[in-house]
């Protein structure tokens, strides 16, 4: 009763900005609890116990914005109302992925290949895409059609259980994390070994390196999943608030509909960046 009323929907549409430190702190208190007291099994209670957290956060969100589709009228003013939602959703996420990156790198490999074992072993399965340029549209169309799975495993998560996108999401940014972790820990040892301990900028450019490496694509692509997730809980809750014999509910289909549109438009740009941009610059 303590993590989940730190902050409610208006702070958060406020201030999305405290969003991050909200995700740091969710995911954090998981850490520990989950190495504390589930330690086999970590990898997915820290999921778990980070999605608990948000969950009042979220639905009471996925509420207000259900009621904005009745208010509202005009598609676009309503769109710029949901990203209001969305920002915050996306510093949230951020923060978890921070948080948890950190604690990745700095925790011992003990404790890291408890907290992320099931994470690490889908990463390795990811890995396996062959390179090449030649093969780059088939690469592209493996991975658009991975987060298009993902894509549609949030909507139906959000559809059927409200909120239950954020799972998904959370296990996402832990994925995301853990190789963020890999790569700076992988850095971090290489340059040790070549400059020493001592060069702080080094071990700063390593860091950054890290977060930029999957922020260009990951970002884009976890905004989709949450354009998506968001416009099936809207769905989900004027279900629930039993408005489907108002033309009211007309309103709201259509503003889900442009939401899953346009995640799957963002999706697209996102697969776009992982395959032809990132490895560009990495």
């Amino acid at each position: 009763m303590v993590l989940e009323s730190l902050i409610n929907p208006m702070g958060a549409e406020r201030n999305p900005r405290k969003m991050f430190l909200y995700g740091l702190l969710y995911s954090s208190v998981a850490v520990f609890l989950s190495l504390w007291i589930f330690e086999e099994n970590a990898s997915l209670v820290v999921v778990f116990l980070t999605t608990v957290a948000c969950i009042p956060l979220i639905y009471n969100t996925l509420k207000m914005e259900e009621q904005k589709d009745e208010t509202i009228v005009q598609e676009k003013i309503l769109l710029k109302e949901h990203w209001k939602a969305l920002s915050f959703f996306m510093f949230l996420f951020i923060g978890v992925v921070v948080s948890l990156s950190f604690w990745y790198v700095v925790l011992p490999t003990s404790m890291t290949d408890n907290l992320f074992s099931v994470q690490s072993d889908t990463i390795t399965k990811i890995n396996q895409y062959p390179t090449g340029s030649s093969i780059q549209f088939s690469i592209f169309s493996k991975i658009f059609m991975n987060n298009l799975q993902v894509l549609v495993f949030c909507i139906l998560f959000a559809f059927l259980y409200g909120v239950g996108a954020i799972f998904i999401l959370t296990w996402n940014a832990s994925v995301i994390a853990a190789a963020i972790g890999i790569f700076i820990k992988a850095g971090l040892a290489e340059l040790a070994t070549v400059v020493g301990i001592g060069k702080t900028a080094g071990y700063f450019k390593v860091v950054s390196l890290g977060l930029l490496r999957y922020s260009i694509h990951g970002i884009p692509e976890i905004l989709a999943y949450f354009i998506a997730g968001l416009g099936a809980g809207i769905i989900a809750i004027a279900i629930l608030r039993h408005r489907l014999d108002f033309e009211r509910f007309k309103r709201v289909l259509v503003d889900s509909t442009d939401l899953i549109v346009l995640s799957l438009v963002v999706l697209f740009i996102a697969a776009l960046l992982e395959v032809y941009v990132t490895p560009l610059l990495f």
